[in-house]
Order: C-alpha cells, then structure tokens, then sequence
C-alpha cells in the first residue's frame, strides 16, 4: 500500500484557456494497493464511487491495461480535501492519484511525459492534470495525443484565494455554454494576455496581472452562471487583489494577493456575508511546486 498526495489546480488563469494551470497547496490523499477484489472507501465521509466507476480506479486500469497486466482488484482509501465540481482540478486529481498509483505497483515502465500524456487522453485537455501531476505553473499545448509543456516555479510571496460558492458546476455545463466561433480580434486579444501572466508572474510585474487575466473566450459566457460574480471580481479588485479570474470552468472565484495584504481575506469574507452567501467557503493557498508525491 502506499500513500500518495495530489495537490489542487487552478486552470486558464484567465486569458490562457485549456493552456495554463498551476498547482496549490490544498491537496487529497489517496492510499492504494492490490487486492483480488476491488474495495474503494471515503475516509472524510465525502460520497465517492466504489465501484468500477471510480476514476482512480479506471486511471489505475488503464495503466494495467496498457501493460497487459490484468487487474483482479484495488483498495482505495480517500481522503478528500478538493472541493469536487468546483474548478479547483477535483477529477485531475483523481486521474493522476490513480495513473502515478498504478505506475509505482508496475513498477513505474511509464516516465513523466507518458504520464502525463495518459492523463490529458483521459480528461480531455491538460490544463489540469500536468499541473496536478508537476506542482508550478504549466504552459501546455495538447497535440495529436500528446502534450507539450513547461513547468516554472514560482518562490513569490503570493496568495491565492478561493472563493469557493456553495454549488456544482459540471465541466460540461460550463463549456456548453461557450460559443463555437470566436472572433480573430478576440482569439488574438487573449494570446497577447495568456503570453503576459507567466511572465509577469515569473518576474515580480505584478502590475501586469490584472490585464494579464483579462479574457473574451470564456469568462464572459460563464458569468452570468456564478451568482453576483461580478461584484466579487469589483470588490477583489478594490480590496487590493493582483488579479482575479474564474478557476478552471468556475464557479470558484480566485484572486492573485499580496502576502502582506492581511485585511484581503476577512473583508471578502464579510463581503460575501452582506451578500447573503453565507455557505460560500474560502482557501488561502500557496503555489505548490512539487506536485503529486509519495507519502509516508
């Protein structure tokens, strides 16, 4: 058996849509090993699948499968700190606690661009997983089954604050929502954008992530399904926020802050109170650069 820690992700940072992501340091823990029959438990109460439905362990099969080695069963033991359904990488940390599980007990024939290749495969784009699986900040490009990336780490003195509402919103339902055609003018308004983030983030030009974040291609259409979204990004930004943008496909909410902005937190929190969203949770978190790992 052995332990495995999965951070968080917080994906398309804006304008880089389905290209950036960076991992933080809210993490799920996953204990798996083989059995000869499959037994998957929550150990936190959260409800999980436990039966072959589970994405750990179809990931888990599918390294097995790709190895001809049959798979009679798994135990999996969650434990579950990522808000699910949220845009904080729920399901790429399932898929990358199953995939790095199962490449330990064969005995790791996968390397980590392989590994991170399978995973894109299963979730569909990479902008999660490779950052679940690396820790930093990745800039990926998903091409014929295979992902290009880079990972930079960020030792900045920067906090990342979620602002978690109290529903699901499905990836699904958050891309249908999308138009199928963009304009060129908006294509090439956020290339400039998603280009400047990791830059500025990368050399301390803090000044610029507030542009930087900007974008036409997603957060537009994906707003209006966030209740009073755009009052928390007016007030995020009044409060002293870097920069604030949708997670992923939302509906988390997360601001870019200065570490020594102490008042950032409690005066979004009495903000969302006055708002009547008392059920809306909140996370202050670090970039995390060493991604998914073994623990004892």
């Amino acid at each position: 058996m052995i332990k495995i820690q999965i951070p968080a992700t917080s994906a398309n940072l804006g304008a880089g849509f389905d290209s950036l992501g960076l991992a933080v340091n809210l993490y799920n823990y996953v204990t798996i090993g083989e059995n000869d029959r499959l037994d998957i438990r929550s150990l936190d109460g959260t409800q999980v699948p436990e039966d072959e439905s589970n994405l750990i362990y179809l990931s888990a099969k599918e390294l097995f499968d790709r190895c001809g080695k049959q798979l009679k069963g798994l135990t999996i033991l969650q434990e579950n700190n990522i808000p699910m359904t949220r845009g904080l990488g729920s399901s790429s940390a399932c898929i990358i606690a199953g995939l790095y599980g199962a490449n330990i007990l064969l005995g790791s024939p996968f390397n980590t661009d392989e590994l991170v290749d399978i995973a894109a495969q299963i979730e569909g784009h990479p902008d999660n997983t490779t950052p679940a699986l690396l820790g930093g900040i990745v800039t990926s490009a998903y091409d014929s089954d295979h992902v290009f990336w880079v990972k930079q780490e960020i030792y900045r003195h920067l906090n990342f604050i979620a602002i978690v509402p109290d529903f699901e919103l499905s990836t699904t339902m958050a891309r249908n929502c999308l138009p199928k055609e963009v304009s060129h003018l908006d294509a090439r308004y956020n290339l400039s954008r998603a280009a400047l983030f990791s830059a500025s983030l990368l050399q301390g030009k803090y000044e610029n992530i507030r542009v930087a974040v900007n974008d036409r291609l997603h957060q537009p259409y994906r707003m209006h399904l966030i209740k009073h979204g755009e009052d928390i990004f007016r007030k995020s930004y009044d409060l002293g926020a870097y920069g604030t943008y949708i997670s992923g496909a939302g509906p988390t909410i997360m601001s870019i802050v200065s570490a020594e902005n102490k008042e950032f937190v409690p005066q979004i929190r009495q903000y969302l109170d006055q708002l009547g969203l008392f059920e809306w949770s909140m996370y202050q978190l670090s970039i995390d650069n060493i991604g998914t790992k073994v623990i004892l």
